[in-house]
């Protein structure tokens, strides 16, 4: 059986709630001309904007929505994911 709709959630609401979007973690940003980002390859190292332990941002479809910090996850030590620390209100959410 389907979920029962709330009061106030029309019947359209499964539909929303299926709708992909994009979800990024951004550890940092860099600046650089063409010249340098032309020298990239394999061991190059770009230093970002942002320091060790600083949060990363969560951006959704463009937007930041959140912050966080980088965890290992339990079930797969070789992946990793962010544990969200604050929500950011939506009158400050630029990225």
């Amino acid at each position: 059986m389907g979920r029962q709709v709330a009061e106030g959630e029309g019947p359209g609401i499964d539909l929303v709630m299926r709708i992909p979007v994009t979800v990024q973690a951004v550890l940092g940003q860099a600046r650089m001309p063409i010249a340098s980002l032309m020298k990239l390859g394999p061991g190059s190292v770009v230093p970002l904007d942002h320091r060790v332990g600083e949060p990363v941002d969560v951006v959704v479809n463009g937007r930041l929505v959140a912050r966080g910090e980088v965890v290992l996850l339990e079930e797969d030590s070789e992946r990793f994911g962010i544990s969200l620390t604050e929500i950011v209100e939506p009158g400050s959410r630029s990225c």
